[in-house]
């Protein structure tokens, strides 16, 4: 991610003392240590510039549930100056940068996994389809239900295992039916979930997140 963002002229600073955001413990009920470590976060991330994130589902749950946990807090004008700054890669690449060609090259066909949170908490579906098809070398197939959840969720795939395993062998399914060589996604949860299905079943297919993609060739 970092080396497509430096490409496009793009200063990188990185505070490697950043953590997580806190949607695990939102996500189990556990709110009073969500609002710690978004607090952790919020000053993590103190200056009024972009932060860009490879994961639309960490994104999307800042956007949408900080509100929830710091309004009308001692950190409110802070969460706020966070929220309106924090982006998904590919949004900020097509929607910002107004970048739809990373120079990128990459020989393979790929099928492309919309992850809950970036189709329904952070709202992008074109974006990382924008970018692939710009890829040289790459050809983007389509799978039957791309829309379906894989059935990661986080903790659900704990608590509901069957469910969760039935949910990622419809995906994998689908993904192979297109003779993709790669499942592509913005969300790195997703793909360990269905790489976890595929390891353990020796399945002819790959997982890839969508900044290695765009990396790949420059």
């Amino acid at each position: 991610m970092i080396r497509v963002l430096e490409k496009f002229g793009v200063g990188v600073h990185y505070n490697p003392n950043q953590t997580c955001c806190g949607q695990m413990s939102f996500n189990s009920g556990f709110w009073d240590e969500a609002k710690a470590i978004g607090e952790k976060f919020i000053k993590d991330f103190p200056n009024d510039r972009p932060i860009v994130g490879p994961s639309a589902s960490c994104v999307g749950y800042v956007r949408n549930y900080f509100p929830k946990l710091f309004h009308n807090t001692a950190l409110h004008n802070e969460y706020k100056q966070v929220r309106r700054n924090i982006y998904e890669f590919s949004d900020f690449l097509v929607n910002i940068l107004k970048v739809t060609d990373t120079g990128s090259t990459f020989e393979a066909v790929v099928t492309y996994h919309d992850s809950c949170a970036a189709l329904r908490e952070y709202g992008i579906k074109e974006e990382p389809r924008v970018l692939l098809e710009h890829v040289k070398g790459l050809t983007l197939v389509e799978m039957k239900d791309n829309e379906v959840c894989c059935g990661f969720g986080g903790t659900f795939s704990v608590k509901n295992e069957p469910i969760s395993t039935a949910m990622a062998e419809q995906k994998v399914d689908n993904a192979l039916k297109t003779s993709a060589e790669y499942i592509v996604s913005t969300d790195l949860s997703c793909l360990m979930h269905q790489d976890a299905y595929i390891r353990k079943h020796k399945l002819p297919i790959k997982v890839m997140h969508l900044a290695d993609i765009l990396a790949s060739g420059l």
